[in-house]
């Protein structure tokens, strides 16, 4: 019996992924995910046995990472960022079920909303909720409620998939829902392409988010009322005392 590793990449450079991650890759023989993420593995682990699915396949991907580890191999199962937030690690669990065999270990990895935090500045020193804006998996409807909850509760806001070819307006929708409750001046910014080529930042107001032209490739930070630009970078206090 083989053993299966879920590993979060990080954002996708060798430097933001953790040592676990490449201990994982190093001792696996075959590495199986969606192949924009096996392509950021593949160059520096060229020895081992590539396997992917397309998006929308992902049980099928769990399946055969499975299956490969019950049949001997080591396997490492990859996803972006963290491997337990919006990855595989929950599916993974839910398919092997009660059953003992084969051995799992999920592996952590630099989620964007943290990877892009600390391209920004410091935004999510204080509570903050992180929410996905598609609705493959979750209905729009539940989506509206969240958003609208974290905007009452005066959450730091953390979008995924903000945007993509399917869901060109979805983003624009979210601020709207949010500018019921929050204010237009709100502090917004969007990092893209974190840890990648062209990683950029762009900070501006809730108002102007709602016409930005993101992607799949950006993370949608929107601030608190105590959050603010500090020399250039976005900021949440904490609270604590310096005076």
């Amino acid at each position: 019996m083989g053993k299966l590793f879920v590993v979060g990449l990080g954002p996708g450079d060798y430097e933001n992924m953790t040592v676990r991650a490449d201990r994982a890759l190093s001792a696996c023989d075959t590495v199986i995910g969606y192949h924009v993420y096996l392509d950021l593995v593949r160059d520096r682990y060229p020895d081992k046995t590539y396997s992917s699915t397309p998006m929308t396949r992902e049980a099928e991907r769990c399946r055969m990472a499975l299956e490969a580890a019950k049949n001997g191999s080591t396997v490492a199962l990859v996803c972006s960022g963290d491997s337990g937030v919006y990855g595989m690690a929950g599916l993974v669990l839910e398919l092997r079920g009660e059953d003992d065999e084969p051995e799992v270990e999920v592996i952590p990895g630099l989620s964007a909303c943290i990877s892009g935090a600390a391209l920004l500045g410091a935004p999510l020193t204080h509570d903050f909720a992180v929410i996905s804006l598609s609705d493959r998996l979750t209905e729009w409807e539940l989506i509206e409620r969240r958003l609208s909850a974290a905007a009452g509760a005066d959450l730091s806001i953390v979008l995924y998939n903000p945007a993509s070819h399917g869901r060109p307006d979805y983003l624009k929708r979210a601020c709207e829902i949010l500018l019921e409750t929050l204010p237009g001046d709100r502090p917004c910014a969007v990092a893209r392409s974190i840890g990648r080529e062209g990683e950029s930042r762009t900070f501006l107001t809730l108002s102007e988010l709602a016409d930005f032209p993101a992607d799949m490739f950006c993370t949608v930070f929107i601030g608190n009322s105590s959050t603010r630009m500090i020399n250039g970078q976005m900021v949440t206090p904490r609270g604590y005392r310096y005076n």
